[in-house]
Order: structure tokens, then sequence, then C-alpha cells
């Protein structure tokens, strides 16, 4: 079976400078269709940076990135763009919402500028599948941490993405309403049969996937099912 996360011999540096990091050092990984895979390490070890990596959002300096069997290194900018819009949906620990947008609007408009007709439909739908079917006119500052978490979501969820990458999704929020985030994220995860690389310090967390790949100073450590 052909992986849907490819990567080789990974190298990125950040910053600029005297501030420049060698954050990847040779990083290669192989992801299976389906796999649940956590990524764990130290504060600095590379994770957070391997999974924006591996979602398209950043571009190795060397090594190859490859997303269900494309080279994501040959895509100009629009086209990489237009790809992770199809194929990655993304979890931030900060949300990312848009302030000025409905929960149904921070749903539709990414779909809407990706060209589908349905997208307010779609939109409701997804929203209904994490439980806010009742908050679609409210706005993220009228919504609690957990809720504006799941619109973020249904957000990631709504192309039906191959992967789905989540990066410290409950990092933010309170222990209780974290673990019903991640219910969430683990049943729509297998609803679906998407890909979920998952960046956590938690290793009850971690537990929970399939396999769980350990960094540190930018290097696998450790790689255990």
């Amino acid at each position: 079976m052909q992986p849907v996360i490819e990567l080789a011999d990974v190298d990125l540096t950040l910053g600029e400078g005297a501030a420049r990091v060698h954050v990847l050092k040779g990083v290669s990984l192989s992801i299976a269709p389906g796999e649940t895979v956590s990524l764990l390490g130290p504060s600095g070890s590379g994770k957070s940076t391997l999974l924006m990596t591996l979602a398209g959002l950043e571009r190795p300096d060397a090594g190859v990135v490859r997303i269900d069997g494309r080279d994501l290194g040959v895509l100009s900018e629009d086209e990489l763009a237009r790809f992770r819009g199809a194929k990655i949906g993304v979890v931030f620990q900060s949300f990312q919402l848009i302030p000025t947008m409905t929960a149904l609007e921070n749903v539709a408009v990414p779909l809407e500028l990706a060209g589908k007709g349905d997208a307010f439909a779609i939109a409701e739908a997804e929203l209904a599948a994490v439980g806010l079917s009742h908050r679609l006119s409210h706005y993220p500052t009228q919504l609690s941490g957990g809720e504006q978490q799941r619109v973020a979501l249904a957000r990631a969820l709504a192309p039906d993405p191959l992967i789905l990458a989540a990066d410290e999704p409950t990092g933010n929020l309170d222990s209780e309403t974290g673990a019903s985030v991640i219910d969430l994220i683990f049943a729509q995860q297998k609803r679906r049969g998407a890909t979920l690389v998952l960046v956590t310090h938690d290793p009850g967390l971690a537990a929970r996937c399939g396999r769980r790949v350990r960094l540190r100073s930018g290097r696998i450590e450790s790689d255990s099912a």
C-alpha cells in the first residue's frame, strides 16, 4: 500500500542570521492511510515544525515531502494551497478562527474559496457532527474555548481530507473539555478513515494513537506501535 505521507531526508532551518535554528535534521517518515500517529518530544524538538512540514505549511530546505503520491516541492504556492485545501485538514492549538465571521461562516468560507457550490450546507452538517447545530450564528467571542475548537475541527474536516493534522489541539483547554474534543477527533477520524497525525505533550493521549514517533533535537529518536 502506498504511504499517504512520505518524508525523505527532510531538513529545515528557521529564522535569520544569528537566530537561525536547524529544526529538522534528516527526518524520514512513512505513514500509511488511516494510521493514527502521535508526535512526541520536549519543547524545541521539532514536532510542531514536522507537522507543519507534512501539512504543506512549511517548505523544507532539503529532502522530499510526498502526500498521496504528490511531491509538494514541485508545486507552486497556488497549487500547494489548493492541494492542501483538498487533502489536509489542520487543527491548531489557538483555534485560528476569523473573529468577524460566525461559526457557520468560519467553516463555509474556505469551502467557498475552494469552489464548493454547497459550502454552507456542508458547513452546517459538519457543525452538527461536532454538536454545534445550536451555535451556527455565534461569533468566536461568544463561544467557549471547547466550542471554538469544535468549530476549528469542523472546518478542518469539511473538505473530507485524507489527513487530519492536529497541533496540541487541547493545549488551550481545561482537562475535561480537552478530553471531549479528543474523543471527537478520534471518533471523526475513525468514521471517515482519515489519517491522523497529532502533536502532543500528553503520554496518555499519545498512547491512544496506534503509533508514537518521538523526536529529540530535530531527529526521530524512536518510532513504536
